[in-house]
């Protein structure tokens, strides 16, 4: 081998061996992986470069280490992010979480009313407000098997929910769709921009990653049926959490 690959770490390269057995099945979640004796035998390396081949995989979220047990498939579910369906009036309509289309296990959200905020500029142009001017903003984490998977931050205008349920830390059932519903000016159609780029040093930390894991970045914006924009979600998700399923008609 010739050009810039031969100078590729030798353990990535057994990374990228293990990487694809688990991606073709030949491992599955909760299975051991190979020892860093047996791969440094087999690749012809030292045991620390197959640890570090180990430790790689660990990084990215598809291996865990156990002490004294090994390298193991970590054994998290993703989640199936059914991005259109989810968004069905008929889901938050009823009183139930969109989260509640994705996925059946059980999720914890930390929850934080930010209160006045002023807004960035695409966002504030979205939403319509004046340069200087605040909109209202909330936080969330989401955590499923322990797990934390997405960070949102929502802004809506300020004097449209001020008062509102959507101002207090739990906004009950339904949510921020229906509160808005209440209001008068419910969700008709959305708007969803993606983009994938590497973690921020905030995402690392609140979403346990390493910096070289990606993260997913969703900006959706949610109109009423006269078409004006009453919140900008931003999300962060971790890319090795998810599958993003689209589910439409031809």
């Amino acid at each position: 081998m010739t050009g810039g690959s031969s100078r590729r770490p030798k353990y990535e390269t057994i990374a990228d061996v293990l990487r694809a057995a688990i991606d073709a099945g030949e491992y599955q979640p909760g299975d051991r992986l190979p020892g860093e004796n047996p791969l440094a035998a087999e690749h012809g390396v030292a045991a620390m470069t197959a640890r570090q081949a180990l430790n790689a995989l660990k990084n990215e979220g598809l291996a865990e280490s156990r002490r004294g047990a090994g390298f193991f498939v970590r054994s998290f579910r993703p989640i199936r992010r059914r991005s259109i369906a989810r968004l069905s009036q008929e889901i938050w309509g009823s009183g139930e979480s969109i989260f509640s289309a994705d996925d059946d296990r059980p999720l914890t959200a930390e929850s934080e009313v930010l209160g006045a905020v002023l807004p960035t500029e695409p966002v504030a142009a979205v939403l319509g407000v004046s340069p200087g001017e605040s909109v209202f903003a909330r936080s969330r984490r989401h955590i499923v098997d322990g797990r934390p998977v997405l960070l949102s931050t929502s802004y809506l205008p300020f004097e449209l929910v001020e008062g509102s349920a959507i101002t207090r830390s739990d906004t009950g059932p339904g949510g921020i769709y229906a509160r808005l519903a209440e209001l008068g000016h419910g969700p008709t159609r959305f708007r969803e921009e993606l983009r994938v780029r590497m973690p921020s040093a905030d995402d690392s930390a609140r979403l346990h990653l390493s910096s070289s894991t990606p993260v997913i970045k969703i900006s959706r914006t949610a109109y009423t049926e006269d078409g004006r924009a009453v919140e900008v979600n931003e999300l962060t998700l971790d890319s090795l959490a998810y599958v993003l399923e689209y589910d439409f008609e031809a």
